[in-house]
């Protein structure tokens, strides 16, 4: 076991232990011979070979320092040293570099589960640091992206860390792997020794559903191998279905790659699985709410079409409810009415794609209480408003 402040390499001070996992050790250290003080942090992961240590372990070691050396992604940490100690027992260390933020797996425990759109924002920044690597020649697999691997900067970006379990696509797929992978986050081929980039995909949409849920993938229900997720949390219909083909069971039924996902998830294109179309029922196809407000693609159904009075008398109070957020202008004095009669035109299209509702039947009864309200509040309210500000008007011309 090291000691705090002790010097590796002469070069290489103790600082603490980041983490043990029984194979590895993980230490946070200061590098003596950076060139910038304040930058000279680093982490040294170390693996004692013999004992419980397999030649796979030291192999995966060794896989992992070589393709770390070879990357140059920013939100990727960068490879510093390689190194052996041949004491009582014989050591090899990898440095690199350090990454001050906080693991979204701590993230998750101390704040709790993730918005939506905190949790899109993950995904793009995962899916183009995926990109590059996939895009290597040859390309390069990460095969255990989890909460744990994935840290949000004190940048505020994400950072793809710890390839202990990376493989080379430049082997051959007939040939036997090491399992690796995290189960509940790992998709079934992993396992069978077979990886591809729709693996590593998988993992991501396993990730991202134990973020928004606050539970971990192995924790929650399976049908047909396929994640059910969608009654622990309330997503845009058009995110939900996304995070469904992700996490398809099937590598042929996810996305063909990251650049896909990744445009697929910015266009907020909506996906129905083929083994889905089949029993869908009329109704089911029409509620396409929560599609998102600039999605021009999505069909609002006919029978909610038309004035909104409730959104035309109560604007203020409305857009709350119904998550109209363009509706915040009507705080604004003097264009604050030509978007109370914008509300009142467009505000049942808004409000249908904005959020999610349970059905038309629903939809309508909630536009219905508002349009009551408008009409015994909001009406006499507006009325009473508008003779007082003519008043002042003509008091302050004659």
């Amino acid at each position: 076991m090291l000691q705090l402040q002790e010097l590796l390499q002469e070069r290489y001070q103790i600082q603490r232990q980041l983490g043990n996992n029984g194979i590895r050790q993980t230490w946070l250290a200061k590098d003596l011979q950076a060139k910038d003080d304040q930058n000279s942090l680093v982490v040294v992961k170390l693996l004692s070979f013999g004992g419980a240590i397999q030649w796979d372990d030291l192999k995966l070691f060794e896989r992992e320092a070589q393709i770390l050396k070879q990357l140059n992604h920013p939100f990727i940490p960068k490879y510093i040293d390689y190194f052996c100690i041949d004491d009582s027992h014989l050591w090899f260390g990898l440095v690199q570099e350090y990454i001050p933020g906080k693991p979204l797996k701590e993230k998750l425990h101390q704040e709790g589960k993730f918005t939506e759109k905190n949790t899109q924002t993950i995904a793009v920044q995962v899916l183009k640091i995926l990109s590059y690597l996939h895009e290597l020649k040859p390309g390069v697999l990460h095969r255990d992206i989890k909460p744990s691997n994935l840290i949000w900067g004190e940048d505020n970006q994400i950072y793809l860390v710890d390839f202990g379990a990376v493989q080379d696509k430049a082997a051959k797929e007939s040939v036997t792997f090491t399992v690796v992978g995290t189960y509940g986050y790992a998709p079934m081929e992993q396992f069978g020794g077979r990886t591809v980039p729709g693996s590593d995909l998988y993992a991501l949409g396993a990730t991202l559903i134990h973020l928004l849920t606050g539970i971990c993938p192995a924790d929650l229900p399976q049908q047909d191998l396929r994640i059910q997720f969608t009654d622990y949390i309330n997503l845009s219909l058009a995110f939900e279905n996304w995070l469904k083909k992700i996490t398809e069971p099937s590598p042929d039924n996810r996305f063909s790659n990251a650049n896909e996902a990744l445009n697929a998830l910015q266009s907020g294109e909506i996906y129905f699985a083929n083994r889905e179309i089949k029993h869908l029922d009329i109704k089911d196809v029409i509620n396409n709410s929560g599609c998102g407000i600039l999605n021009k693609y999505a069909q609002v159904p006919d029978d909610i079409l038309g004035w909104n009075w409730g959104a035309f008398l109560m604007p203020c109070l409305w857009l709350w409810t119904n998550k109209v957020w363009p509706g915040l202008i009507c705080f604004v004095p003097i264009i604050g009415f030509v978007m109370a009669i914008t509300l009142g035109f467009k505000g049942n299209e808004w409000a249908w794609k904005s959020r999610r509702w349970r059905s038309i039947e629903q939809f309508k009864h909630h536009q219905k209480g508002w349009a009551i309200g408008g009409m015994m509040i909001g009406a006499p309210v507006s009325i009473i408003f508008w003779l007082f500000s003519l008043s002042y008007l003509l008091d302050f011309i004659f």
